[in-house]
């Protein structure tokens, strides 16, 4: 199944009323789920969260730091244009739910959420970045 077959098959089922799909054939196998879309394959292992992390997807690394990691493959975008401000810089507070950074992921813009309140301690990837699934993209302090 190569990936615009894999596109079309999510695409789909986001505009379907289905709310669960399974799909297996040979190496490869997609769950699709209106919650989490997950897509394994033996060559390439895919994982794609809709929005924000949840606090599971968050590690607590010192006392009282928190990674934020990518729930998704793609390109890492610090504003929402390129003529606009950051979402976040380094040493601001943030609340709960607030805008952190897009991830594009095949041409959708996934707006990533502070899964907590605190202040950006450290942001680890440059605008237009391509980033990997669970690469840490900030911490909050």
């Amino acid at each position: 199944m190569d990936f615009k077959q894999i596109q079309g098959i999510i695409k789909d089922f986001e505009n379907s009323n289905i709310t669960n799909l399974e799909i297996e054939m040979d190496t490869f196998k997609i769950k699709l789920n209106k919650n989490n879309i997950k897509v394994e394959n033996d060559l390439m292992p895919v994982k794609a969260v809709k929005t924000s992390p949840s606090v599971e997807d968050i590690e607590e690394t010192e006392t009282n730091v928190f990674q934020v990691k990518s729930p998704l493959i793609g390109t890492y975008y610090a504003a929402s244009s390129p003529k606009d401000a950051p979402f976040v810089t380094i040493g601001q507070k943030v609340k709960k739910g607030d805008t952190l950074c897009i991830v594009e992921a095949m041409k959708i813009m996934n707006e990533i959420s502070a899964p907590i309140d605190g202040i950006i301690e450290e942001i680890n990837v440059s605008n237009g970045e391509a980033i990997g699934f669970e690469q840490v993209l900030m911490k909050i302090l």
